[in-house]
């Protein structure tokens, strides 16, 4: 007669094993049911997300190949996302499809060295301005000082805010140009929140201070959370056109905390 493992289990004990593994199947079928439906419930947000990012870059990006990579981490996040933790699961996936577009875009080279060189001078050229004159130059005079076209000016600027974007984002070796980031403490002490309190103020002053045209490109942009062709067409101008008020907003504002430091 057989024994120890050898014994056969009897009908009772064979009976829970098979409602053990029925569960399981059960619990696994609902799992992938709710994944099926978060995925479905958040692919608007891979899209919307990919258009921020690529507005920030370039136009010249390949969307759908940034829409593949954020799709990829939204369904990495739904087999990921533990609902027991206190958050929600769209909050969760925007930090995973962001991360995964990020990861798409790391070691691409998106601007020439030529054109860091660039936006450095026009950098040097706008903070002279500023100092001389307690104002910000207009972008004609801020053309004039640097000897460039206008064209060239504004396509500099949208340089430099990519670059910064990439800097920031651990994409890029290059300083940041447009250095204003508040900065990022998952458990600040004492002096890390007053220094985070303070930077919001002057953060907060800097931007009432700016032209009423750059206040409401960068309302509508982060507030109000639009992309770069929705903010068009609540302006009535061109994508392209709030590209170019979008960067130049946010060479302002630098120049004006920098100013303040």
């Amino acid at each position: 007669m057989s024994q120890g493992s050898d014994i056969a289990p009897s009908g009772h004990e064979a009976l829970g094993v098979l409602r053990s593994r029925a569960c399981d199947a059960y619990a696994r079928q609902g799992r992938e049911a709710q994944e099926e439906q978060w995925i479905l419930q958040n692919i608007p947000l891979v899209r919307h997300i990919v258009n921020k990012v690529a507005a920030h870059v370039s136009d010249k990006l390949d969307k759908e190949e940034l829409i593949s990579s954020g799709t990829l981490g939204l369904v990495k996040a739904a087999k990921d996302y533990d609902s027991s933790r206190d958050v929600e699961f769209r909050t969760y996936a925007y930090i995973r499809i962001k991360g995964a577009i990020l990861d798409d875009l790391r070691g691409r080279s998106l601007a020439p060295p030529a054109r860091v060189t660039q936006i450095k001078k026009v950098k040097r050229a706008y903070d002279r301005y500023y100092a001389e004159n307690g104002v910000p130059p207009e972008d004609e005079e801020l053309a004039e000082l640097c000897e460039m076209p206008l064209e060239d000016l504004r396509e500099t600027l949208c340089d430099g805010r990519r670059q910064h974007f990439l800097s920031i984002h651990g994409l890029s070796e290059d300083e940041p140009v447009l250095n204003f980031c508040l900065p990022k403490d998952s458990a600040p002490g004492p002096h890390e929140q007053a220094e985070k309190s303070e930077m919001a103020e002057r953060l907060a002053q800097a931007i009432t201070e700016l032209p009423q045209r750059d206040r409401t490109v960068l309302l509508l942009y982060y507030e109000r959370d639009l992309t770069m062709k929705e903010a068009a067409s609540v302006l009535g101008i061109t994508e392209s056109r709030v590209s170019q008020l979008h960067a130049a907003a946010l060479f302002k504002l630098s120049a004006k905390l920098r100013s303040t430091e």
